[in-house]
Protein backbone atom coordinates (compact mmCIF):
# COMPACT_ATOMS: atom_id res chain seq x y z
CA UNK A 1 0.00 0.00 0.00
CA UNK A 2 1.10 3.24 -1.35
CA UNK A 3 2.40 5.87 1.84
CA UNK A 4 0.85 9.11 2.55
CA UNK A 5 3.48 11.74 2.39
CA UNK A 6 3.02 15.13 3.75
CA UNK A 7 5.14 17.79 4.71
CA UNK A 8 5.80 16.27 7.97
CA UNK A 9 7.02 12.88 6.89
CA UNK A 10 8.60 14.50 3.45
CA UNK A 11 12.18 14.46 4.30
CA UNK A 12 12.26 11.65 6.45
CA UNK A 13 10.45 9.24 3.71
CA UNK A 14 11.83 10.60 0.84
CA UNK A 15 14.47 12.59 1.07
CA UNK A 16 16.46 10.24 3.59
CA UNK A 17 15.28 6.96 1.97
CA UNK A 18 17.80 4.23 1.63
CA UNK A 19 15.28 2.69 -1.47
CA UNK A 20 14.30 4.57 -4.78
CA UNK A 21 10.76 6.70 -4.33
CA UNK A 22 7.64 7.30 -6.10
CA UNK A 23 5.08 9.91 -5.29
CA UNK A 24 1.89 10.47 -6.69
CA UNK A 25 0.97 14.30 -7.00
CA UNK A 26 -2.89 13.99 -7.15
CA UNK A 27 -6.34 15.59 -5.50
CA UNK A 28 -9.24 13.59 -5.03
CA UNK A 29 -11.26 15.90 -7.35
CA UNK A 30 -8.59 14.97 -10.25
CA UNK A 31 -10.46 12.09 -12.54
CA UNK A 32 -7.32 10.63 -13.88
CA UNK A 33 -5.67 10.61 -10.69
CA UNK A 34 -8.43 8.43 -9.84
CA UNK A 35 -7.57 6.47 -13.12
CA UNK A 36 -4.24 5.86 -12.05
CA UNK A 37 -4.63 5.37 -8.29
CA UNK A 38 -4.93 1.26 -8.59
CA UNK A 39 -1.93 1.34 -10.59
CA UNK A 40 -0.01 3.05 -7.73
CA UNK A 41 -1.70 0.72 -5.53
CA UNK A 42 -0.48 -2.56 -7.46
CA UNK A 43 2.99 -1.12 -7.83
CA UNK A 44 3.66 -0.56 -4.33
CA UNK A 45 2.81 -4.13 -3.65
CA UNK A 46 4.88 -4.93 -6.39
CA UNK A 47 8.39 -3.35 -6.10
CA UNK A 48 7.88 -3.14 -2.04
CA UNK A 49 10.86 -3.76 -0.38
CA UNK A 50 12.94 -2.44 -3.99
CA UNK A 51 10.78 1.15 -3.93
CA UNK A 52 9.19 3.31 -2.00
CA UNK A 53 5.70 4.21 -3.31
CA UNK A 54 3.83 6.84 -1.98
CA UNK A 55 0.84 9.89 -2.31
CA UNK A 56 1.43 13.87 -1.68
CA UNK A 57 -2.27 14.99 -2.03
CA UNK A 58 -1.77 18.95 -3.51
CA UNK A 59 -4.68 20.23 -1.81
CA UNK A 60 -3.39 19.20 1.74
CA UNK A 61 0.60 19.71 0.96
CA UNK A 62 0.84 22.77 -1.62
CA UNK A 63 4.23 23.67 -0.37
CA UNK A 64 5.48 20.42 -1.74
CA UNK A 65 3.40 20.93 -4.64
CA UNK A 66 4.76 24.19 -5.40
CA UNK A 67 8.40 23.33 -4.52
CA UNK A 68 8.71 20.72 -7.14
CA UNK A 69 6.48 22.92 -9.57
CA UNK A 70 3.47 20.58 -10.08
CA UNK A 71 1.51 22.34 -12.94
CA UNK A 72 -0.98 19.19 -13.56
CA UNK A 73 -1.81 16.15 -11.84
CA UNK A 74 -1.49 13.32 -11.69
CA UNK A 75 2.73 14.66 -11.47
CA UNK A 76 4.90 11.29 -10.71
CA UNK A 77 8.16 12.24 -9.22
CA UNK A 78 10.92 9.81 -9.30
CA UNK A 79 13.28 9.90 -5.88
CA UNK A 80 16.83 8.18 -5.66
CA UNK A 81 19.38 9.54 -2.88
CA UNK A 82 17.06 12.41 -2.55
CA UNK A 83 16.97 13.82 -5.74
CA UNK A 84 14.52 13.86 -8.43
CA UNK A 85 15.48 11.52 -11.06
CA UNK A 86 12.35 11.24 -13.30
CA UNK A 87 9.02 12.46 -14.13
CA UNK A 88 5.23 11.72 -15.53
CA UNK A 89 2.79 13.94 -15.48
CA UNK A 90 -0.82 12.84 -16.88
CA UNK A 91 -1.75 9.00 -16.51
CA UNK A 92 0.59 6.56 -17.25
CA UNK A 93 -0.61 2.86 -18.42
CA UNK A 94 1.33 0.40 -15.92
CA UNK A 95 3.09 -1.68 -18.26
CA UNK A 96 5.31 1.90 -18.81
CA UNK A 97 5.25 2.73 -15.20
CA UNK A 98 6.69 -0.39 -14.43
CA UNK A 99 9.39 0.04 -17.64
CA UNK A 100 10.27 3.49 -16.09
CA UNK A 101 10.88 1.84 -12.35
CA UNK A 102 13.49 -0.82 -13.87
CA UNK A 103 14.94 2.22 -15.55
CA UNK A 104 15.61 3.83 -12.09
CA UNK A 105 16.01 0.74 -10.13
CA UNK A 106 18.88 -0.22 -12.39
Amino acid sequence: MALEITENNFEQEVLQSREPVLLDFWAAWCGPCRSIAPIIEQVAVEFKGKMKVGKVNVDENRELAIKFGIKGIPTLLFFKEGKVVGQEVGYVAKDTLVDKINTILG
